[in-house]
């Protein structure tokens, strides 16, 4: 019964063998590279590295059997990781400290460069065996451990998506594109080289710090170029700084492509360009650019070819000098240049061909052969011309793969490869009981799962040999640190790369960037570093415009108006100055306006006393005369207290003039309005009192003289009618004696002086009363004038009220008014008014109202005499 049950188990699984065969099995061939040895080892590590550039063309026959492409363009630089990771893993093997029970192997394949290579590799590693067959493992050797690798992150990304369905822990050397730390889609995925984003932020930093605001951008048609110079353009955009430009690299060789990127950096004004591109992309566009002769701009390089050899070619000088750049962490590594050069070129397909390339020979000697005799027709020699001995000294051609002067991506090979070793160490020595799965289980060294290592992996911290640095993971990324890389041109008239400065990207916000400015060597020599700006910044006084349709860096320096200033360069906006402030000539501040006010010591004040002060001396002086004129019948007739409150009013207004002189106060402003508003009440009413009289008298003089005229005329009728009847006598009648008597004293005076005074005293109080009522409810104060003009302060003085100073000067326009209509109706008044003498003689001062009168009465008399009979 055991024998039959031992047969039909061994009958299924032929069956099932036979069955996987024949269903899952690719009918294509693979076509891969690299290094193996896998025999008599415990666990086996994979890698994977772009060895060459490019993968070659196939003919595309479709009728044989498809195998896939072979590859081209062997890269000297990343066939040094390779090395690097053999190196480590036989240093490893010789320790006694880090896996004394464990001998490493390993299974490295060469990608290409290309996304299809590396999914060909990564699909071997899983299936355990030359051809794939997906999802089915059928290895029996040791188990493999991690993947190193697998370049580029447009390769990481590919593989890393086939790894993490099977949790497979994979560790990145040289992949840096942001996108990969999405533990969503990449799981398994840890780098020993920095995020970009971190490359990102010291980038913008770094053209941030040199004042740079018009760059030019260049990537590769990769994730790693994508997401790069994306997170670059967020970083500066957000500070203000426009892209000129922004150019993406061909992945597949395209001359028109790499033409127009040419012509757009020689007619772009960016002097600052930007570059996410790795060496073997960017390698056509160098060329094209050195044809073009393009020099004087400034190239910020990534970390994928700023130490490049292949772009730092002789006759780059003009062109790449001054090339700053960001570098990961660089180390020395004893005993790796030995490995180096310690190589058998007989030893494998990838040796020999790096042998061949290196030394433009072949160590084939049947090959070597044939190519003499087909250049000669007959072999001269007994060695063919062309052969290598496999003796040839690599160290004496100073060939980028044996410089280890700059091991930045070569450190963070050895890196990965130790963290994959550190991890199994502490796989291989979990304690039972105290392990970290479930129920404290540990995992099997010659038989573990995937995602046991994974744990390992991910918790890793060790110390490198030599160096002493720290290596730990966080969310599978290592931290921040870059050298600042200068592309200096020395004596000898080859570049090397000086470090300038370094980024830290775990330090505060201030002490991320150290550079060291005076460390820099520019473009074609220079110390200073280059401007590149769309438009020149707007100095103090301007403002900045914006052109219609172009970005925001290119912009018009527009003068601040009149009245508004800028005080920082590029400021958006004018700032409007206060009230009580203006803009000086270089409308760079705001300085106090000028505070003008009519000054004593102006012209126009000057004047102005002037004329106040004559006018009041004048009128002094006729107020003097008056005085000494006083007992005289004129000063008399006049009334001297009206004549001299006359003359006073006179002297106030003038002087009060003076008053609208010097700084606005408040008692100057209610003093001068009032006391001129007082004065020409007064004066008026003083005129006007006179004026009232002088109409009263002429009214009274004028009804005088129709009632002496009226009694003339019945005296004369009565004497006719007496002459007529031939009566002799002729007796005046009490009634012409009494209008006789009138005439000699009319009525009119007993308007006396008083009734001059009570008049002038009431229209002026009346105004007394109106100014009184204005100071309290609204007297007029002093202001800030400061829109009669823009860069003056007139201080003067506010009336208060225009109602109240319309009444009060208007008030003074209506006592004119009086004045003048009780002088035209007394303009026909004789110039004498006191009686004159019997004799006829005048005394030479005023006559008398009752002139007709006496003239009338001295008729009367003389006819009666003339009438009465003699005796």
């Amino acid at each position: 019964m055991r024998g039959f049950l031992l047969g039909l188990f061994c009958f299924f699984c032929a069956s099932g063998s036979l069955w996987a065969e024949s269903t899952c099995k690719l009918k294509a061939k693979f076509n891969l590279n690299g290094y193996k040895k896998v025999e008599k080892k415990r666990v086996v590590i994979g890698g994977m590295f772009p060895v060459h550039m490019s993968v070659a063309s196939s003919d595309r026959n479709t009728s044989n059997l498809p195998v896939s492409s072979g590859c081209a363009g062997f890269n000297f630089r990343t066939f040094r990781w390779t090395q690097t990771m053999l190196f480590a893993i036989n240093e490893i093997n010789q320790r006694e400290d880090l896996l004394p029970k464990t001998d490493l192997g390993y299974v490295i394949y060469d990608s290409c460069f290309t996304i299809s290579k590396a999914v060909e590799g990564t699909l071997t590693y899983l299936t355990g065996q030359d051809e794939a067959v997906p999802n089915y493992r059928c290895g029996n050797g040791p188990p493999l451990a991690t993947l190193v690798g697998a370049g580029g992150s447009d390769l990481s990304i590919a593989t890393a998506r086939i790894l993490g369905l099977y949790h497979f822990p994979q560790v990145s050397y040289c992949s840096t594109c942001s996108a990969l730390n999405n533990k969503f889609q990449f799981p398994t995925f840890l780098r020993t080289i920095p995020n970009d984003l971190h490359q990102s932020k010291a980038m913008a930093q770094l053209v941030l710090h040199f004042g740079w605001t018009w760059v030019g951008t260049i990537a590769a048609a990769d994730d790693y170029g994508k997401y790069g110079i994306k997170d670059f353009k967020e970083q500066v955009e957000e500070a203000g700084v426009c892209i000129s430009f922004s150019e993406t690299l061909p992945k597949v060789s395209s001359p028109e492509a790499i033409q127009s990127i040419a012509q757009t950096v020689v007619e772009s004004t960016a002097k600052v360009i930007v570059v996410f591109s790795s060496d073997v992309d960017l390698s056509p566009l160098i060329g094209e650019l050195l044809r073009h002769n393009v020099t004087n701009r400034t190239w910020i390089a990534s970390e994928a070819w700023v130490t490049s050899a292949l772009i730092n070619q002789p006759g780059m000088n003009s062109l790449l000098s001054g090339t700053l750049g960001f570098g990961v962490k660089r180390a020395d590594i004893p005993g790796l240049q030995h490995h180096l050069l310690d190589l058998d070129p007989y030893a494998d397909a990838l040796t020999e061909e790096f042998w061949e390339t290196l030394f433009n020979c072949t160590l084939d000697y049947g090959k070597a052969l044939r190519l003499a005799r087909e250049a000669n027709g007959t072999l001269s020699r007994a060695v063919p011309y062309g052969l290598c001995t496999g003796s040839e000294s690599v160290a004496q051609l100073n060939n980028t793969y044996s410089d280890v002067s700059q091991l930045r991506i070569t450190y963070s090979v050895y890196k990965a490869v130790y963290a994959v070793a550190h991890a199994l160490h502490n796989l291989e020595h979990c304690e039972d009981g105290k392990g970290p799965f479930v129920g404290g289980s540990c995992a099997n060294i010659t038989n573990f799962e995937p995602w046991q290592l994974m744990y390992y992996v991910k918790n890793v911290r060790y110390k490198m040999p030599n160096t002493g640095e720290e290596i730990y993971f966080e969310d599978g990324d290592i931290q921040a640190f870059y050298d600042i890389i200068n592309w200096q041109v020395s004596d000898n008239g080859e570049i090397s790369y000086v470090t300038v400065g370094h980024y830290n990207g775990s330090a505060a916000a201030e002490e991320k960037m150290h550079i060291r400015n005076e460390s820099i060597v520019w473009n074609n020599g220079e110390l200073e570093p280059p401007r590149s700006v769309c438009s020149e910044n707007c100095e103090p006084g301007t403002r900045k415009g914006i052109r219609q349709g172009e970005p925001v860096c290119c912009f018009d320096c527009i003068p601040c108006a009149d009245g508004e200033i800028s005080n920082t360069t590029n400021a958006r906006e004018c700032i409007l100055c206060t009230g009580d402030d203006w803009s000086n000539d270089a409308h760079d501040a705001c300085v106090p306006k000028i505070i003008e006010f009519l000054a004593f010591g102006e012209p126009l004040g000057i004047t102005l006393i002037a004329i106040s002060v004559f006018g009041a001396l004048v009128t002094i002086a006729v107020g003097v005369v008056l005085i000494m004129y006083i007992g005289t019948p004129l000063v008399k007739a006049n009334d001297a207290l009206l004549s001299f409150l006359l003359l006073l009013s006179l002297v106030v207004t003038f002087l009060c003039s003076i008053v609208f002189l010097g700084e606005p106060q408040n008692w100057s402003c209610m003093t001068s309005q009032v006391a001129l508003a007082l004065g020409f009440a007064l004066c008026l009413s003083c005129i006007m009192g006179k004026a009232a009289v002088l109409m009263l008298r002429a009214r009274a003089l004028k009804k005088a003289r129709a009632k002496a005229k009226a009694a003339a005329k019945a005296a004369k009728a009565a004497a006719e009618a007496a002459a007529n009847s031939g009566s002799p006598d002729v007796i005046a009648t009490s009634s012409n004696i009494n209008d006789a008597a009138a005439l000699d004293k009319p009525e009119v005076d007993i308007l006396t002086f008083g009734h001059q005074r009570a008049i002038a005293a009431v229209a002026t109080l009346i105004q007394v009363v109106a100014c009184t009522v204005w100071l309290i409810i609204l007297p007029p104060h002093p202001v800030k004038n400061t829109f009669a003009q823009n860069v003056k302060i007139i201080l003067e003085c506010d009336e208060g009220s225009v109602v109240f100073i319309c009444c009060i000067f208007g008030y003074d326009i209506l006592l004119a008014l009086l004045a003048f209509i009780f002088a035209f109706t007394a303009r026909k008044l004789e110039d004498h008014f006191r009686p004159k003498p019997k004799d006829g003689s005048s005394t030479g001062t005023s006559a008398s109202l009752a002139t007709a009168a006496t003239d009338v009465n001295a008729s009367f008399a003389s006819t009666a005499i003339d009438d009465q009979p003699e005796n």
